[in-house]
């Protein structure tokens, strides 16, 4: 213990002497693990992090799977019979989420609201901190509707009332009393605030309409591969009884936790990877320092080697030292990380889940400390072999001699900024990719104009204000049609009277927001008779060569203008087009395309009325230039545009789109007064189609600027390591090169000399890591879009960047080494 003292205070002394190199160490320790453990704590949080329910990993999410391998939700006869046959599971229990207009708390507000089914609680093993949960007669069709209230709804929008018996909500027309508050936290799924029994929409027996997500909770004892192997099994002998009634061919079982983060787990790994060869670069620049610090030390170290000092004390004396500089570093990166953690919620793209409550955790803290210590054994090892390896005698010897340096000392600085450059290479050509990619994404035509376009999104009571006729179970009626359509009607009138406005329209979801409902549509042919039922039309489903998947998207005429989408062929909606008349339909180019190549689609005619109940056939009258729907990096899909006054039954979540010249907050205010006015219970949403087209693009931006960001830092402490190897490297050798100059060197003779070193030791570095970054780029290969992984500019351009870089740095300890005064070099000699 008195030892370890006598290290310590040596060891604070030592670095007190030293503070320039102390500083600069332990503030590249600091950067290198404060990034390191901030990426972590958002990594621990999402992926790492178990979820807040009981025994989480038994709870796992089912999808069914075509013969194609593609998810699908689960239609209800499947979902039946798969929790009927099943074993291997507790239980199953279906769910669904969406906005909705919600009135009757302190103000109307758009709010996630999940419908779910009979044992969706007791699967995830939640009561209520207040009230009672659901009972089995609030699971049925027609039962007066209740609903149970996030904590954190219940203290912003409610009041915090204890008595809930007064408490009555307005969701989709329905009184619904509010009859419990779930524990702080719990908003699964989708941040929903409010949930309702799944059993108030009619069970429909068709097992071709995929509607409700499903999770399930695993046996004691049971693993997701075993319940998969038995539900393989109950899913082919669905298929085999039904046939071509059902597209069921198996069950995908995955995890909850996995299920919520698949999406986000490779691009977080990814960064994970980046940051570590961040902090790998940061500990290559301290072990240069330490080996510059060690070479200056040769002497001191010899002598006490010489009177009796073994190995293990200067060992044990060297890691005491760099303990102190990596738990210094350790500290100050925990400070980093706490900010940086912020800074990368504030930062991270919508789709990023789970991030609620992520910090410096317990576990990140743990991970920092461990880190730190690992740094510190790596260098206290490498400062311990540079410091006794060779003999005493000739290192005294050497001191006594000449301040020209150990050649191998300088082999192993230049070896470690080669590998330093490697690094920098991977990660700069790994953001150089990204960056690209982003540049060609930017560039794509989205096929529609987002310039001076302001959105109002509604999320739309189900008979607007017509509140004459609706049924207990949710579903609207004739009345409730006519009412929504009469709604939209006067609401987009009176947006086109705003001063300011160009043009007025509306959809039912907006480019770039993955909104839209798909399905399958039939073609008719001539002769054909309208289906009488949904059973009728869906035999026809078993003709694939009359079948069609795209989107549905009820629109009004206005949409096409405001967004400036072209109409190719036919016409666009108009006032022949009302509820009442032959209903219409304008598709997509790459529909009519896809199942008319070179024939005219107008006046042809498709059933789709699996998308909203509607079996009234639609006749095509206009064929619409093709929109990016979903995100710019997909290709633009087949669309079926219905009108919005013939078809309102899909529009109870609308957005209206208003182009306009002036400024958009005049128009934003005006508009709000006007769906007040029309109905106060209808909360309207604003934004412009530019914010939303920067929105789908910032997963890509988050992975390019973490990545940039480390590249660039990694950049910085490369060259300014190589410069720092370099300077030392020419202050060691100035007798050297005065003797050269005495001998008749001249000055471009030595800059060209020590250019040429760096430039070496720059060109291995570029080597390696192109042949690093040839594999590891690989893993980018879904985040890249019009570029291969080894895209030959990208590789070029980064290796000509570092390259020049690297000599720039080399230049100036190279000039210096040029203006070495012979006299005053030979004289210190």
């Amino acid at each position: 213990m008195k030892t370890m003292v006598q290290d310590l205070r040596y060891a604070l002394r030592v670095l007190r002497k030293n503070p320039g190199f102390t500083f600069v160490t332990v503030f590249t320790l600091a950067l290198g693990i404060g990034a390191t453990t901030a990426i972590f704590g958002v990594v621990y949080g999402v992926l790492l992090r178990p979820l807040p329910y009981d025994k989480p990993d038994q709870i796992v999410q089912l999808w069914e799977l075509n013969d194609r391998g593609n998810r699908m939700n689960f239609t209800d006869p499947n979902f039946e019979d798969i929790r009927s046959q099943s074993h291997s599971l507790q239980g199953l229990a279906e769910f669904g989420a969406g906005v909705e207009s919600v009135s009757g708390g302190a103000e109307p507000t758009r709010t996630m609201v999940s419908s779910v089914s009979q044992d969706f609680f007791p699967l995830m093993r939640v009561q209520p901190v207040l009230g009672r949960s659901f009972l089995p007669e609030n699971h049925r069709f027609g039962a007066a509707p209740v609903a149970l209230a996030s904590y954190e709804y219940w203290r912003q929008h409610l009041g915090s009332a204890t008595d809930l018996s007064a408490v009555k909500l307005t969701i989709l027309n329905q009184a619904v009393s509010v009859i419990g508050v779930l524990p702080a936290g719990f908003r699964f799924p989708d941040q929903a605030e409010i949930w309702v029994p799944r059993e108030l929409w009619e069970r429909l027996p068709s097992r071709s309409a995929h509607n409700w997500k499903v999770i399930g909770r695993l046996r004691d004892g049971i693993g997701p591969n075993q319940a998969h192997a038995e539900l393989v099994v109950i899913a082919r002998q669905i298929k085999q009884q039904f046939g071509q009634d059902v597209d069921m061919t198996d069950v995908a079982v995955v995890r909850l936790q996995d299920a919520m983060t698949g999406n986000v787990r490779a691009g977080l790994m990814i960064l994970m990877g980046a940051v570590g060869f961040l902090l790998l670069i940061a500990c290559a620049n301290v072990a240069n320092l330490l080996l510059a610090q060690a070479s200056t030390r040769e002497k001191e170290l010899a002598i006490r080697a010489a009177v009796g000092a073994g190995r293990g004390r200067l060992a044990r004396q060297f890691l005491t030292e760099s303990l102190l500089l990596s738990l210094a570093g350790g500290v100050l990166g925990v400070l980093v990380a706490r900010w940086g953690v912020i800074a990368l919620v504030h930062l991270a793209p919508p789709e990023l889940p789970l991030l609620e409550g992520t910090a410096i955790h317990l576990p990140v803290l743990l991970f920092a400390f461990g880190v730190s210590f690992m740094v510190a054994v790596g260098l206290g090892l490498f400062s311990v072999l540079r410091a006794t390896s060779g003999d005493v005698q000739q290192a005294l010897v050497e001191q006594g001699r000449s301040q020209t340096g150990s050649r191998r000392s300088q082999r192993v600085g230049r070896a470690i900024i080669a590998g330093q450059l490697a690094i920098t290479l991977v990660l700069l050509t790994g953001a150089g990719l990204l960056g690209r990619s982003l540049l060609r994404v930017l560039s794509v035509d989205p096929g529609f104009r987002t310039e001076n376009i302001v959105t109002m999104n509604l999320a739309l009571t189900f008979a607007g204000n017509d509140t004459s006729e609706f049924s207990s179970s949710f579903a609207a009626g004739e009345g409730a049609r006519r009412g929504r359509a009469r709604f939209l009607g006067e609401l987009l009138e009176q947006l086109r009277q705003i001063p300011g406005v160009q043009e007025v329209g509306g959809a039912g979801s907006l480019p770039l927001t993955e909104g839209l409902a798909d399905g399958t549509y039939v073609m008719m042919a001539p002769g054909d008779q309208p289906p009488r039922s949904m059973e009728d039309f869906e035999q026809w489903f078993h003709n694939v060569a009359r079948t069609g998947h795209a989107d549905y998207c009820p629109a009004s005429d206005g949409y096409f203008r405001a967004l400036g989408i072209p109409l190719l062929q036919g016409r666009l909606f108009d006032d022949r087009d009302t509820m009442d008349a032959p209903h219409v339909a304008v598709i997509s180019q790459s529909l009519a395309r896809e199942k008319w190549p070179g024939n005219d689609p107008i006046g042809h005619t498709i059933e789709f009325g699996n998308m909203d109940g509607d079996l009234r056939p639609l006749t095509i009258v206009g064929v619409a230039g093709d929109v990016r729907e979903d995100r710019l990096e997909k290709a633009s899909g087949p669309i079926v545009y219905v009108n919005y006054r013939q078809r309102p039954e899909a529009t109870y979540r609308f957005s209206a789109v208003m182009r306009t010249a002036t400024d958009p907050s005049a128009v934003i205010s005006s508009a709000r007064s006007i769906v007040r006015a029309l109905d106060p219970n209808v909360p309207p949403v604003f934004g412009t189609l530019t914010e939303i087209s920067r929105l789908s693009l910032k997963a890509r931006r988050f992975n390019l600027l973490l990545l940039g960001a480390f590249a660039g830092t990694a950049l910085l402490l490369a060259v300014a390591g190589l410069y720092g190897v370099m300077a030392y490297s020419v202050a060691r050798r100035t007798s050297e090169l005065g003797t050269r100059i005495a001998l008749g060197a001249t000055p471009g003779n030595v800059l060209r000399l020590v250019l040429r070193q760096g430039l070496v030791t720059a060109l291995i570095g570029v080597a390696i890591g192109m042949g690093g970054a040839a594999v590891l780029t690989r893993t980018l290969r879904s985040f890249l879009f019009g570029l291969s992984p080894t895209d030959p500019v990208t590789f070029a351009g980064v290796a000509f960047l570092l390259i020049l870089v690297a000599l720039l740095a080399c230049y100036f300890p190279a000039r210096r080494a040029a203006k070495v005064d012979p006299i005053e070099a030979l004289r210190n000699e």
